[in-house]
């Protein structure tokens, strides 16, 4: 959603100015900063009501029982490919009469598997058939076609687009660590989640190894899409964060990370890791370390924000290890004491949708749940 639908943003920017700044200087202050992360890069703030509806129609408005976070994914899917093919526009109000068209019927059906403002995922296909043409989900299902949340209708098509399209919207500021004393920081290890037996690590390598598959693991709370050309090490992703879901309305933040570290197995990797479960032992001694006892890491990749990110100052990372005969991922994080602004939002929504994001909650609000999914769904597939 955008700053403009949520006004709570802009009053936290104003009281942060106690209305003696100039509109220019505002804009500097870390609050107004933050606010205008709000939505998402594809589309302008005319577009925020009726994206929304469309999201909920499609996944949050949904008998839980009923929906899957393919149908969502492929809801963005389905509006990341209509940015795309309009130009690389943001899209605005005016695009909703399109969708409308494609998908408007069917959300007066009333009946069991599709109430009445819904879309089911028959619906939800056959409706961006009609807004596409048939070759889009022939496109969609392909995974050398799909990539960067986009259906493409041609391999040359996905190789000649350039993430870097986004960036025309993503007031992407610099990178931000944390600098804060360690004893300051605040220090978290989430659940490790299970990636399936030994051989499955090298395949969760090879899939995140490939940036432009990152949306694909997307879960109810959220997902990452890259902004740059070339490989995962020194990439940057686009943060679509839904907060917490209150009533009918999600919250979709906006924020940026940039991949500052990419190790696998070796003499770096364990210094890292050795290090790492020190400081966690340290300054979070109640909290798992990132690497168990007896557990050996496989691949590590470190991930730090950008200015205007939700959790301020910080540092993520991803670790992918093998124990007791099975792979796992685990993230580990650590960052600043949060401003103001930035901590009533983490305590209002925020520490709910991260910790489940990470693996504390429903295996469909994960996106490592979801990457876990992907890696089984690979075995004894050669690509």
């Amino acid at each position: 959603m955008s700053s403009s639908s949520n006004p709570s943003f802009g009053k936290l920017a104003l009281a942060a100015a106690g209305g003696a700044l100039a509109v220019r200087g505002l804009r500097r202050l870390p609050s107004a900063r933050f606010a205008g992360m709000s939505g998402t890069s594809i589309a302008g703030p005319s577009a925020a009501g009726w994206i929304t509806d469309f999201l909920n129609a499609a996944y949050y408005r949904r008998d839980p029982v009923q929906r899957t976070t393919a149908d969502l994914r492929l809801a963005f899917g389905i509006l990341t490919t209509r940015w795309h093919r309009t130009g690389a526009r943001r899209l605005h109000a005016g695009d909703v009469s399109a969708f409308h068209r494609a998908f408007g019927r069917e959300r007066f059906i009333d009946d069991h598997d599709s109430p009445r403002g819904t879309l089911n995922q028959v619906q939800l296909r056959e409706g961006a058939a009609r807004l596409f043409g048939d070759g889009f989900l022939d496109s969609w299902d392909d995974p050398e076609r799909r990539a960067y949340g986009i259906a493409f209708p041609e391999v040359a098509d996905r190789e000649a687009y350039l993430p870097e399209l986004r960036l025309d919207h993503a007031k992407l500021g610099g990178i931000t660590p944390p600098t804060a004393p360690p004893a300051d920081q605040t220090w978290h290890t989430y659940p490790a989640v299970k990636l399936g037996d030994e051989p499955a690590a090298d395949r969760a390598l090879a899939l995140l190894g490939r940036p432009e598959t990152w949306p694909d693991y997307g879960s109810a709370l959220g997902r990452f899409t890259p902004v740059r050309s070339g490989s995962l090490d020194g990439q940057t992703f686009e943060i679509e964060v839904i907060g917490e879901p209150v009533g009918p309305l999600p919250m979709l933040l906006r924020a940026y990370v940039t991949v500052t570290e990419v190790l696998t197995a070796g003499d770096a990797l364990d210094a890292y890791t050795a290090q790492l479960n020190e400081s966690f032992g340290r300054y979070a001694p109640y909290d798992p370390l990132p690497l168990p006892d007896g557990a050996r890491p496989v691949a590590l990749i470190e991930l730090t924000t950008h200015a205007g990110h939700f959790l301020g100052r910080a540092r993520n990372r991803l670790l992918v290890f093998v124990a007791d005969g099975n792979a796992w991922v685990r993230a580990a994080g650590n960052w600043d004491p949060l401003d103001w602004h930035l901590d009533r939002l983490y305590a209002g929504i925020g520490r709910y949708s991260q910790h489940a994001f990470w693996g504390m909650g429903e295996p469909e609000e994960s996106v490592l749940h979801q990457l876990a999914d992907a890696v089984e769904a690979t075995q004894g597939v050669h690509r």
